[in-house]
């Protein structure tokens, strides 16, 4: 199972990545146009509306690590996969030190060859 959900993994792994490096277009490729995204602080229609969401959090959390731990992908195919997972960040709010944590769940679907995040929810 672990070898079937390796590619998807290596793309959360990006994903991760290119979100620790708080350059939004290096998130642009990996979130698909019509996504949806479900944030404590609202939900988010279409890559654009996500990117500046994605873009509001770094200009509030200074320094952001977010890391995702115990992924765990619940369903899988050629074409979508589902995973759920637990989430932390931790960085500077106001010039002060702060961290949180939750759980995520994410739908990523497969495009022309290329997965990409099609629905992300997180909640604390």
């Amino acid at each position: 199972m672990a070898e079937a959900t390796a590619p998807l993994t290596e793309f959360i792994r990006a994903y991760e990545q290119a979100t620790n490096s708080h350059d939004i277009t290096r998130l642009v490729p990996l979130i698909a146009p019509e996504a949806v995204y479900w944030f404590s602080d609202g939900s988010h229609r279409g890559r654009e509306a996500v990117l500046r969401a994605i873009a509001d959090t770094f200009a509030t959390i200074r320094d952001e690590t977010y890391r995702i731990d115990d992924l765990e992908w619940i369903v899988h195919s050629d074409d979508h996969a589902v995973c759920r997972y637990r989430f932390t960040w931790t960085g500077a709010v106001d010039g002060r030190p702060r961290s949180g944590s939750g759980r995520g769940t994410n739908v990523l679907v497969n495009n022309a060859g290329t997965w990409q995040m099609l629905h992300e929810h997180l909640s604390a």
